[in-house]
């Protein structure tokens, strides 16, 4: 095994020497592969936790464009020992990068009002009745407009602006993965003249 191929995965994941060895072994030293296998491995690690309470946490202050932007955020973990760590803190400034840059207007889809959706569903329901398409096409269209919709109102769903290959909910597992706590962005505000 390539000790400095070990080395520079676990300072890019976070990851202990035995995934990052079980994953090298896995794809037959290829960084990429391996990359990818402990991010999936990360985001397995990320749902065992969800159900952990969470009593701890950040609330971030984020002042943009000369002090024409500002976010307010709250992130929860469940110990001030993680509250406390550099990767926590670099994971909450970020996501208040994310939301001055995108003005998201929920955490996830379970937040957004069912109105909302159902006012959503019948723009693109009546968008695609005009497309004489079967029924079953008509609601995966539905669907994948739905979708898109999260992605642009929905902070979770979003594009990481840093990445393109990563959203921010994948960011958010892999910094349970990497931190070994659940974490959850609790709500946020952002304020723009």
């Amino acid at each position: 095994m390539d000790m400095e191929l070990l080395k520079k995965l676990r300072q890019a994941t976070g990851a202990g020497v035995n995934d990052v060895s079980k994953a090298l072994a896995e794809v037959g030293d290829d960084y990429d592969k391996a990359l990818d296998w402990l991010r999936q491995h990360g985001q397995k690690v990320a749902g065992k936790k969800q159900d952990r309470e969470i009593k701890e946490g950040l609330i971030e202050s984020y002042i943009h464009q000369g002090g024409k932007t500002g976010v307010l955020l709250e992130v929860g973990c469940e110990t001030d020992f993680v509250a406390r760590n550099d990767d926590f803190k670099n994971f909450v400034h970020e996501v208040a990068l994310q939301i001055a840059a995108t003005d998201p207007q929920y955490v996830s889809p379970a937040d957004v009002p069912a109105e909302v959706v159902e006012k959503e569903r019948a723009i693109y329901a009546e968008e695609v009745a005009k497309e004489n398409k079967p029924a079953e096409i008509q609601d995966k269209i539905i669907t994948g407009k739905l979708e898109k919709f999260y992605s642009q109102v929905c902070l979770l769903k979003q594009t990481y602006i840093k990445d393109d290959s990563l959203t921010i909910e994948k960011l958010l597992n892999n910094t349970i993965a990497k931190v070994g706590e659940n974490i959850r962005i609790s709500r946020f505000t952002r304020y723009s003249l």
